[in-house]
């Protein structure tokens, strides 16, 4: 029997073990001890910090930030590499994307790798033409 995918949110107890591994997998921060104080920060401070569970395992994570109200971002979607290619960070786009529009939320982003922009086209998401993302510090 295939074991079934289960999404879910992640409670801002969680063993963060969990979503370390993953963040630490894509390559974005490590698991040292400051990083368990950054990842508490970002569960408590999402909308939603949504989960991929394969049983006990998590295999993937995305999150939306927001305001609540006007805008949300779409951001840290990643799936481990051993489970990439069966359409979980596709679903996690679609249940990230459908919270925030039934919280009548107008206006929903992300900002795609290079490389990814196809993914995110198959999913509703297009350029934001006009507009440059920026950040702050980097010249």
């Amino acid at each position: 029997m295939v074991e079934q995918i289960l999404y879910r949110s992640l409670a801002p107890d969680v063993d963060l073990s969990l979503p370390l591994a993953l963040y630490e997998e894509a390559g974005w921060i490590t698991t040292a001890e400051k990083e368990r104080e950054t990842v508490s920060a970002i569960l408590k401070g999402s909308l939603l910090f949504l989960g991929a569970w394969k049983g006990e395992k998590l295999i993937g994570m995305g999150r939306a930030i927001s305001d609540g109200g006007s805008d949300a971002y779409i951001q840290d979607v990643v799936v481990l590499k051993s489970h990439r290619g069966q359409g979980i960070g596709q679903e996690m786009i679609r249940r990230l994307t459908q919270f925030c529009v039934d919280r009548k939320i107008g206006w929903i982003g992300l900002i795609a790798e290079p490389g990814t922009q196809e993914f995110y086209e198959e999913l509703g998401y297009g350029p934001l033409v006009g507009y440059q993302p920026m950040l702050y510090g980097k010249r």
